[in-house]
C-alpha cells in the first residue's frame, strides 16, 4: 500500500485538491459540453438522434474497462505518475476527436477519453482519501464536487452557443487546454507518495480484485453508488432528447433548466460540508434517500398529469439531485474503507463496478426511452432509488451500528 502522511484540510493543503479538480471540471465538461452538441454531431455523420446518449455510455465504458489496471498500477509505482500520464493521454484523445468523420470512430475517441474518468476515480480520489483525514476528505471530496458541477452548469449553454455560432470541434480544443493547464498544477502540488507495496505477479492483482468483491459491506456501498448518482446521469444523458425533441425547448432553454437541477446537487453539497460535523458520519444519506425517492414519485406524478410534465420534471430533478449532494461523498468514503486491499486496487473496484453500472443502465434507459418515453425515465429513476431501500440499507445501517458502538462518531 502506499503512504502518505495523513494531513487536515488548509489553505496551502487545499492547492492538490484545486488542481485535481480543474482535470475533474476538464473531464466533465468533456461530456457535459458534448451531450447538447450530439443531435448536431449526429446530424453532421447522417445517422439517427438515437445515437446521442452513446456518446455518454461510451465515455463510461471507456472510464470501466482500465480501472483494473491503473488502480493497482498507482499502488505499484505512484499515484501521481500515473496521473501525470492519464492528463496527458486524455488530452491527446481531445485532440485526436477534431480527425473523425464517422459516429464509429467519433465513438471510440470517446472511449478512449473516458479512461480520464478512471484516472480521476481509482487515482485521483484515492490519493484524495489517503492524504486527508476522514471529515475532511469528504468535505473535499463535496467542495471538489461542487467546484467540477461548472461543467454540467456551464457545458450545456457553452456547447448550445458552439451549436448555434461556431462548431463543436471548438469545445475539445477549450477541453483539452483546460486538462493541460491542470497537468501543471497536479505536477507542482500533488504530494508524492511513498510505495511500500510488495513486488508480486500479475495473477496477484485479481487475487486483490476477488478479496474485494467478497466482501459484502463493499458490494453494499458500492452497489448504493449508482443506486444514488444514476438518476443525475440518466438526466444529463437523455435531457436534451427528452427537453429538445420531445417537448420543443430551444438549445438556450434546454440550457437553462439544467441550473436549478444541478444548483440541487451544489447546494446538497454545500449542506453536507456544513452538517457532516454535527451528525454522525452516515445520518447524511438516511436524510438524502428519502429526499430522493420524494422527487422520483415528483418524476411520476407528471407523467401522470400532463398539466404539469415540466414543472415536475425540474421539481422531481432537483430534489433527486440535492439528496445526491448529501449522500454521494459519504457513501464513497465508506465504499473505499470497506476493504482492507491497497486502496488503488479497492478504488479501481469501485470504478469499475460504477462504470459497468453507468454503462449499462444509460443503454437499457434508452431503449426503454424509445419504446415509452418519459414514463419509462421516469420509472426508472423510481426502480433505482427503491432499489436501495434494500440491501444497501441494511449495509449501511450495520456500518452505522457498528461504529457506534466502537465509539466512532
Amino acid at each position: 500500500m502506499q503512504k502518505v502522511k495523513t494531513t487536515t484540510l488548509s489553505r496551502a493543503t487545499l492547492m492538490f485538491p484545486l488542481a485535481l479538480v480543474l482535470f475533474e471540471f476538464s473531464v466533465y465538461i468533456g461530456n457535459d459540453l458534448v451531450q447538447p452538441a450530439m443531435l448536431a454531431i449526429t446530424k453532421e455523420f447522417g445517422v439517427s438522434s438515437s445515437w446521442a446518449p452513446s456518446s455518454m455510455s461510451f465515455y463510461l465504458l471507456g472510464g470501466a474497462c482500465v480501472a483494473w489496471l491503473l488502480g493497482p498500477l498507482s499502488d505499484r509505482i505512484g499515484r501521481k505518475k500515473v496521473l501525470l500520464a492519464g492528463v496527458l493521454f486524455f488530452v491527446l484523445c481531445c485532440l485526436l476527436i477534431l480527425l473523425t468523420q464517422n459516429i464509429e470512430s467519433f465513438l471510440a475517441l470517446r472511449f478512449l477519453q473516458g479512461i480520464g474518468l478512471t484516472v480521476i476515480s481509482a487515482v485521483g480520489y484515492a490519493a484524495i482519501q489517503e492524504t486527508f483525514e476522514e471529515r475532511d476528505a469528504i468535505k473535499v471530496m463535496a467542495l471538489m464536487a461542487n467546484i467540477s458541477l461548472l461543467a454540467p452548469l456551464l457545458g450545456p449553454v457553452v456547447g448550445a452557443f458552439l451549436i448555434d455560432h461556431v462548431s463543436w470541434h471548438w469545445g475539445f480544443i477549450g477541453i483539452a487546454l483546460l486538462a493541460f493547464l491542470s497537468w501543471f498544477g497536479l505536477k507542482a502540488k500533488m504530494p508524492e507518495s511513498q510505495v511500500s507495496i510488495r513486488k508480486q505477479p500479475l495473477s496477484h492483482i485479481f487475487y486483490d480484485f476477488k478479496k474485494v468483491y467478497k466482501n459484502k459491506r463493499f458490494l453494499g456501498m458500492t452497489l448504493a453508488l449508482p443506486m444514488v448518482s444514476m438518476p443525475l446521469m440518466l438526466w444529463i444523458a437523455l435531457s436534451p432528447v427528452m427537453l429538445v425533441e420531445e417537448l420543443g425547448f430551444s438549445s438556450m432553454q434546454y440550457g437553462l433548466a439544467q441550473f436549478p437541477v444541478l444548483g440541487g446537487l451544489i447546494l446538497g453539497n454545500i449542506v453536507l460540508i456544513k452538517i457532516i460535523d454535527k451528525l454522525a458520519l452516515g445520518q447524511s444519506v438516511l436524510i438524502g434517500l428519502p429526499i430522493m425517492l420524494l422527487g422520483s414519485l415528483v418524476l411520476v406524478a407528471g407523467v401522470i398529469w400532463q398539466d404539469y410534465l415540466i414543472w415536475c420534471l425540474i421539481a422531481g430533478m432537483t430534489l433527486l439531485s440535492f439528496g445526491e449532494g448529501i449522500s454521494f461523498s459519504v457513501l464513497y468514503r465508506f465504499a473505499l474503507m470497506s476493504s482492507e486491499v491497497s486502496k488503488g486496487t479497492v478504488a479501481a473496484a469501485v470504478s469499475m463496478l460504477l462504470m459497468f453500472s453507468f454503462f449499462f443502465i444509460i443503454e437499457l434507459v434508452r431503449v426503454l426511452y424509445e419504446q415509452f418515453h418519459l414514463i419509462g425515465y421516469s420509472m426508472s429513476c423510481f426502480i433505482l432509488i427503491a432499489l436501495w431501500f434494500t440491501f444497501p440499507r441494511a449495509i449501511l445501517k450495520q456500518v452505522l451500528l457498528e461504529r457506534k458502538q466502537s465509539g466512532v462518531f
